[in-house]
């Protein structure tokens, strides 16, 4: 009978969850969720100096707002706990302490002042092994005198070690390229090398998937494997993730591509739904399928790891945009206001009318931090040259513009009710009677009020967004300048 397939999630609470944390705890999630198994979240804190105050919760809300909820861990508890590692002491030095006693690793009572001696002058070093083949009595001697140990590993120093990978085949390593890295360190708390495995054995975890910069390490951790006689869980690493910057160039993510954390994204303006589609695509494509909009239950049900790419993934900032445009299109009204209005009612004068001007914007912007640079046009009167005026399709040009201006001013100072319907219809009706284009008359006003090429919604709907005051200041000014 094949067991329940279970993988885990194992964060660093160092800061903010980088967007390549979140794409493997995401593969990891779906591995197992499109199998009808288990999904464990694990907080790993025994690197002491690098922890970040608060970055727990950061990891805690960043699943949670994706959608990626686990079966055990923080919070939900779950019959393997506790769920963080620096709660899991006793735990190590039991397991390292066994190792000791199978001749698999040893106490190692060398000072920080001799470690430094075996690096080279670009302060590169391996361990010697001096504390290997130490004597019973010659360590019994140190411990009761109280010297300072590490529990090291005991690695085989010939032959080879290899495993097989699920994107990657089989990896091999040489034997004596392995050091005996520190299990237990001075202080008690045990290293990642070390931790991590226990860890993922006492919790049953079947398939661990992680970044391909453990392809070469991995082999350690098989050996740790095999010395407590337990069964190798399988490996699947993902590729590399990569940015591109504004030259074009490709290197592996970091911040000078720009918003790298998943916080960072969404205090940009994106939504969680699109980052999750979008990072859910960077390393794994579907199978016989074109698809690209997917939902949390459309991911599970279609993630395999027959569809990951050894090649890296390159992080489009461009790409995410037009994913997140999709998103926002697709939200319900309410759900977009609830976004859009805050921003621009902070934006935008009393004056205009926001939540018109939202509606404009629906269908147009990327992300919602894109807003302020979408409504610099309502926000001041831009500085502007008459050739705006000039458009070959409806035949106008500055003069033939300000004719219109100075006809239609009275026309709008005289509407009562001023909303987009009244005032398409008025200079609609002014157009037929003077017998122009309805085209041109509504370039004139556009242009006028909207002072630049380009808006989104057209003349009578930017007027409603402006409010009447606005509006007519804006076309008297335009007559001004045009005279």
């Amino acid at each position: 009978m094949s067991k329940t397939i279970t993988t885990r999630f194992a964060p660093s609470p160092t800061g903010f969850m980088h967007i390549g944390n979140l794409r493997t705890a995401l593969y990891s999630y779906l591995l197992a969720k499109s199998q009808g198994g288990k999904f464990i979240l694990r907080i790993e804190d025994t690197d002491q100096v690098r922890l970040v105050e608060g970055a727990s919760d950061v990891i805690l809300n960043t699943l949670k707002m994706t959608g990626i909820d686990y079966d055990e861990g923080p919070v939900v508890g779950g019959e393997h706990g506790p769920y963080v590692q620096s709660e899991r002491l006793p735990i190590y030095k039991e397991y390292a302490e066994k190792l000791i006693a199978s001749g698999n690793a040893y106490y190692c009572f060398c000072t920080p002042e001799r470690l430094e001696s075996l690096k080279d002058e670009n302060g590169i070093g391996g361990y010697d092994g001096h504390c290997r083949n130490l004597s019973n009595e010659e360590i019994e001697k140190n411990l009761t005198a109280g010297v300072p140990y590490v529990i090291r590993q005991k690695m085989p120093d010939e032959g080879t070690t290899s495993y097989v990978d699920e994107v990657y085949g089989e990896v091999e390593i040489d034997n004596s390229e392995l050091r005996d890295q520190i299990m237990i360190k001075a202080d008690g708390y045990p290293t990642y090398n070390f931790c991590h495995v226990v860890d993922d054995y006492l919790m049953g975890v079947t398939h661990v998937v992680r970044g391909n910069e453990y392809l070469t390490s991995t082999p350690k951790y098989c050996l740790l494997y095999d010395a407590f006689g337990w069964e190798r869980p399988t490996y699947v690493h993902l590729p590399l993730l990569m940015g591109k910057d504004d030259e074009g160039k490709v290197s592996k993510l970091s911040k000078r591509h720009g918003a790298v954390s998943f916080q960072d994204l969404v205090n940009d303006g994106y939504l969680p739904e699109a980052i999750v589609n979008y990072i859910a695509l960077l390393g794994w494509c579907p199978k016989d399928s074109n698809q690209e909009i997917f939902s949390m239950a459309e991911l599970k049900e279609n993630f395999g790891i027959g569809g990951l790419s050894k090649s890296p993934a390159v992080f489009d900032y461009e790409k995410l945009k037009w994913f997140n445009s999709e998103y926002i299109k697709a939200l319900p009204d309410d759900a977009y206001e609830e976004k859009a209005l805050p921003i621009l009612n902070e934006l935008c004068e009393e004056h205009i009318d926001t939540k018109k001007l939202a509606v404009l914007l629906h269908t147009r912007i990327a992300y919602f931090g894109e807003i302020e640079s979408f409504i610099g046009f309502v926000t001041s009167r831009l500085p502007m040259t008459s050739d705006l005026y000039t458009n070959k399709k409806n035949k106008t040009n500055p003069e033939n513009c300000k004719e219109v201006l100075t006809d239609c001013l009275p026309i709008l100072e005289a509407v009562e009710n001023w909303n987009n319907d009244t005032l398409f219809a008025v200079l609609k009706e002014y157009a037929a009677a003077k017998e122009k284009k309805a085209g041109a008359v509504m370039w004139a006003i556009r242009v006028a009020v909207g002072r630049q090429a380009i808006t989104p919604g057209g003349a009578t709907e930017l007027m409603e967004v402006f409010g009447k005051a606005e509006s007519i200041e804006r076309i008297k000014l335009a007559i001004e300048e045009l005279a």
